[in-house]
Formats: C-alpha cells, structure tokens, sequence
C-alpha cells in the first residue's frame, strides 16, 4: 500500500471516532427518560457509567484481538455491537435493565473494540507524526458529542426518546461499518519515504516493541496508568458538575449555565488536538507537566471567579487538558513500548478512564456535599494536580536488559581506550 493512502486511514479513523464519540451527549437522554418512565437521575446516568466501564475493559480485550486477527475485523465487529447496542435501546421500556444491558454493556464493549483500533493502525502509519495523528483521531470522539448532542435533541422533541435510539443505532452502525472497513496495518517495517527519526525522538522511544506482559513489568506502564488517571480524574469532576458550578459561582440560570456547558465542551475536543500535536514539539513529559501545572493554577483561583465569561474560560482550557490527556497518552504509550502491540498495552491503560470516571464525580460530589460549597473541592483538586507535576518529570523511556548490556559494553570500551591513551601519553612523557 503505498504511503499516501494513510491520510484515507486517517480519514476513515477519524469519522469512525466521531461516531464512536456520541456516547459524550449522553446527558441529552437523562431528563426525557426519567420523565417518561419515573426513573431517578442517578439511575438513568449509571447507563453511562455502566457503559465507560465497559469501555476500558473491552478496548484491552479488542487490543489483543487485533494482535491476533487484524484491525479490520475487530473495527467491524465493534461497530456492528456498538451500532446495535444504541438501537437494542429503543426497547427500553422493557425496563431499567434493558437499558443498562443494550446501551452500557452491549454498546460498551462494541465501543471499546472500535475505539482503539484507530489508535494501533495509525500510530503505525505516522511514526514522524505519532502525537498529532493520534490526538486528531481522538479529537474527532470528543467532537462527537457536539454533532450528536443537537441532532438527537431534535429527534427526541419530534419521535420521542426511544425512537431516537433506534434512528441513531441505525446510523451509528452504518458509518461505523463503512469507516471501520478502511482500518488495516501498513507492511511490516514500513516507515514513510525519506523520514528518519530525529535525536530528540530517538532518546524518548524505546528501542523495541515491547509485549503486554513485558510492559505491564516495567514501572513505566504504571506511571503512565497514573498519569492518566490523575489528568482524567481532574477533568471529569469538572464534566460531571459544570452546570451547577456555574449557578453557584456565577449565579447564572439553568439555561446561561447550559450554554456556558456546551462552549466549554469544545476544549475536550480542541485540547486531544491542540496537546497532541504539542507533545510532538515539546516531548510527552513537557506536555503532561504543563497540564498538570496549568490546571494546579485554574482550580486554586475557580472558586473566587463570578464571571460567567472568566468561568467559561477556565472551564474551557481544564477540558482543553482533560482531552490533551486522551490525545497524547496513545503516542506516550507508543513511545515508551513501541508501536506494534500498543493495542492491548494502550488498551488496558484505558481502564485508568474508567475508574477516573467513576472516582472524579464521587470526590467532588462528596466533598461540595460535606462542605455546603465547591471550594474545598476544587482546592484539594488543585492540590493534587500540584504534586501530580511531579510524575511526568520522572517518567523515563524504559530500558531492557539488551540495551543497558551494550550501553555497559559502550562504556567499557570507552574507559578501556581513556586508560590505555592516558598510559601512551605517559610513556610518551616518560621519553
């Protein structure tokens, strides 16, 4: 295949994660559904939860499969699952558990499968610009909330919540379908005509591809876990309570501080690009210790805003963060383990999404309710993104018995050679 077909791949990777992205306008079905059936809002919002969690198990799992039978198949099924999912949801009148079952599990697991195949194909295609193509295709899931959010509020005031399902599963499947067809690996040792790696690149990747099992031994793995879970965590408290912040903060209505959501929401998008291609210039760590820093700043001085333009602002550069985690982890974990098994290796680092997305909302959630207000919250976030700085500067590219044996055999060498020039110049000082 040759190398200008990877800008199609892109292409096709990028529209299947726009469609895979919808599960971000989750909140446009909560109120319809608790109105039509009598369901809390806690438990119509556990079908999102369900179907995260889903998400970082099931990418792991799809990660493997894809090792094994190839992308294509792996997208495909995830597509038909996920597809099938939302519209198995139109029957959810059924009962609570339909809906858990069809949306969060079924539409999970078909999501996690498609989701990581773009990010394994195209870490392989564009080796020279691994960060920036990986944070557009994540970009495009964080974009999918925005196209989906308007359309299926639309549907659901004319066909009803249910109907919306079924018209939106139809869709989903199809363009999932159709764009998971073009996911495929480029031939073995491929690299693009002319590139070479640059000095800065090289001191920052490891110098093999590492296994799962090889990864998950290095400690490395689990920093990186953790760095994602920390930025994850921080953002997704902020998701999971804008609007109420916005009211208590700025005093705004329901309807200002719904507006304020839905401006802030394109940072989540913008960042997965915007720190992506970022992390290229300035190197992964520098990426992450810079979030991390921004956002120690952003949620200290949040409690003493009531601008509701100045809340917006820094509501839209926190998930212009949140999202920079997503659109630069892949190319960290392509990095430091190499690209040929950042499937399952990435794919089981998404677990840190999903325990993020349950421990961020319940932390903040706990803390405003015991304090009366969002401030000791937001401080104690801060706090944590302040010593979460630490972290990145740490990190380190992993390295394997082969390579630490010829650095030693390096090093030898060259105090084998200092000694004996340091003895021909003495004998020559001797004379």
């Amino acid at each position: 295949m040759r190398s200008m077909n990877r800008w199609v791949i892109a292409a096709a990777g990028v529209l299947l994660q726009i469609a895979l992205g919808a599960v971000y306008a989750w909140s446009v079905f909560r109120i319809p559904l608790a109105r039509q059936f009598g369901w809390s809002i806690p438990e119509v919002t556990l079908t999102f939860t369900i179907c995260i969690l889903t998400v970082g198990i099931a990418a792991f799992f799809g990660g493997l499969w894809l090792n094994r039978r190839g992308p294509r198949i792996v997208a495909l099924t995830g597509g038909v699952l996920y597809g099938l999912g939302v519209l198995l949801a139109s029957f959810s009148d059924h009962g609570l558990w339909w809906l858990y079952l069809s949306y969060g599990v079924i539409g999970g697991i078909g999501l996690g499968f498609s989701y990581i195949v773009p990010i394994a194909v195209l870490v392989k295609w564009f080796p020279d610009r691994r960060g920036l193509i990986t944070g557009i295709a994540v970009g495009g899931f964080g974009a999918g909330a925005l196209i989906t959010a308007p359309v299926a509020t639309r549907l659901i005031q004319t066909v009803g919540v249910l109907h919306t399902f079924a018209y939106l599963g139809i869709a989903f499947l199809i363009v999932t379908v159709i764009s998971g067809s073009f996911m495929q690996n480029p031939p073995e040792g491929w690299r693009p005509e002319g590139w070479n790696p640059t000095a800065s690149q090289v001191s920052h990747r490891a110098v093999r591809d590492y296994t799962l099992g090889e990864a998950l031994a290095a400690w490395q793995w689990w920093a990186l876990w953790l760095l994602l879970f920390l930025n994850t965590s921080a953002g997704i408290s902020v998701i999971s309570q804008e609007a109420p912040l916005f009211q208590e903060l700025a005093r705004v209505s329901a309807v200002v501080a719904a507006g304020m959501v839905g401006v802030a929401s394109l940072g989540n998008a913008l960042g997965r690009v915007f720190w992506a291609w970022a992390s290229d210039v300035i190197t992964r760590k520098a990426t992450f210790f810079v979030m991390f820093l921004a956002q120690a700043l952003l949620f200290w001085f949040l409690p003493g805003i009531t601008s509701a333009g100045m809340l917006t602002v820094v509501a839209f550069i926190i998930l212009l963060c949140y999202g920079g985690g997503f659109g630069t982890m892949p190319a960290f974990a392509a990095d430091y383990f190499g690209a040929k098994n950042v499937g399952p290796i990435y794919g089981l680092m998404l677990t840190a999404w999903g325990f993020a997305s349950a421990f961020g909302p319940l932390l903040i959630a706990n803390l405003r309710q015991v304090g009366g207000t969002y401030r000791g919250a937001l401080h104690i976030i801060a706090g944590v993104m302040l010593v979460s700085a630490v972290l990145p500067v740490l990190v380190s590219p992993p390295r394997n018995a082969a390579t630490q044996t010829r650095d030693a055999k390096t090093d030898s060498t060259k105090q084998a050679r200092t000694s004996m020039y340091a003895k021909t110049g003495g004998t020559r000082a001797a004379h």
